[in-house]
């Protein structure tokens, strides 16, 4: 199975399995002399980590990182960065029903099709427990960010959508709840909304809207390395995930290109930013800023037909701990990969420098 790295010069290769002995990666290319605080790291973490709330999967995991090598003394010493963070509340036991059968919009059928086996037990590699290990390596991404402000929050669950831009929001206060939405009236209407869909067994997906602040000129590359594309890519690469947009997004089509361009002021900065800090595949300085829209779990605990392994048509009911909507616990998950990015470009820029 190949595509388990990403990046370039700032690279993370992930391993593990999410009811296997550990999940973790190897981080490549951070440079020598980084202060590293590993209790951002942890806090990161348990910004994702299951059974934090009433609104998301009740598995129990500490989401304790160990890191094994790449730091001496509270510093990175420019060698790879290992990690691990272990497994202890794995119920297999759940899964043993669709040992035989697939569930409709999971990975579970193309994956037996393609490798001709597959890890039925919490959706092995597929599984969203994964993505703790990119935040790991986004959490020490960010640090060697300094200065730069990666903010992501929850803009929508189902059809309840924040109308405001984040301009006139406050994105320190999105940790002020359990859905992470920084306008608190529409947290709570959230919060009702998934906890009705759980007590129906059902599933509901969401968008996460990302803004990063502070990221200097220049980061990116003409033509197919693009840093909006790179960032499509990041964010497509997370489980669920069906959509990605920047800047003015699909709603700019419906503007006349008067209205759309972003109209400069002496200093090389824009009067508005419909081009969501990037122009041309290159930031500008401006706010970097994109909505991430996330599917309804595959999982539901209901009634369901689907078929097995010899294409019988067969009536099975999911079962075991399953977030009811992924947006909330997916907000750290949108950081880190944005942070991964960033760092990967700014070595870039470096190498590009005489």
């Amino acid at each position: 199975m190949a595509g388990n790295s990403f990046g370039n010069l700032f690279r993370v290769t992930t391993f593990g399995e999410s009811h296997g002995r550990a999940i973790g990666g190897v981080l490549d290319g951070c440079p020598a002399g980084i202060p590293l605080d590993t209790d951002l790291i942890q806090k990161d973490l348990d910004r994702r980590k299951p059974g934090q709330s009433t609104i998301v999967t009740q598995r129990k995991e500490p989401d304790a990182v160990e890191i094994y090598s790449g730091v001496f003394e509270g510093k990175t010493t420019g060698t790879p960065i290992g990690f691990a963070i272990h497994n202890t509340n794995q119920k297999s036991k759940d899964y043993g029903h669709i040992k035989d059968s697939y569930r409709p919009s999971h990975a579970d059928y193309v994956y037996d099709q393609k490798y001709g086996f597959r890890d039925y037990r919490g959706g092995g590699r597929s599984s969203a427990r994964e993505t703790a290990s990119r935040v790991v390596a986004g959490a020490i991404a960010k640090q060697f960010l300094e200065g730069i402000e990666i903010n992501a929050f929850v803009s929508q669950v189902g059809d309840l959508k924040l109308e405001k831009s984040y301009l006139q929001l406050d994105l320190k206060t999105a940790e002020d709840n359990i859905v992470r939405c920084p306008d608190q009236e529409m947290a709570s209407k959230m919060e009702k909304f998934i906890k009705g869909v759980k007590k129906d067994g059902d599933t509901i997906g969401g968008v996460i809207t990302c803004v990063a602040k502070n990221v200097p000129v220049g980061l990116g590359e003409p033509v197919f390395d693009k840093l909006h594309a790179e960032l499509g890519k990041a964010m497509l690469s997370i489980n669920a995930v069906k959509g990605f947009e920047y800047g003015s997004g699909f709603e700019g089509v419906a503007m006349k290109g008067s209205e759309h361009n972003d109209p400069f002021n002496s200093d090389g900065s824009t009067k508005s930013n419909h081009s969501g800090g990037v122009q041309g595949g290159i930031s500008n300085g401006m706010d970097i800023y994109f909505n991430v829209a996330f599917k309804p779990v595959a999982t539901v605990i209901q009634g369901y037909e689907t078929i097995d392994k010899e294409g019988n048509k067969v009536v099975t009911q999911g079962k075991g701990r399953h977030d009811p909507c992924v947006v909330p616990r997916a907000v750290p998950i949108v950081e880190a990969m944005t942070a991964l990015v960033l760092a990967d470009y700014m070595l870039l820029s470096r190498t590009n420098k005489i």
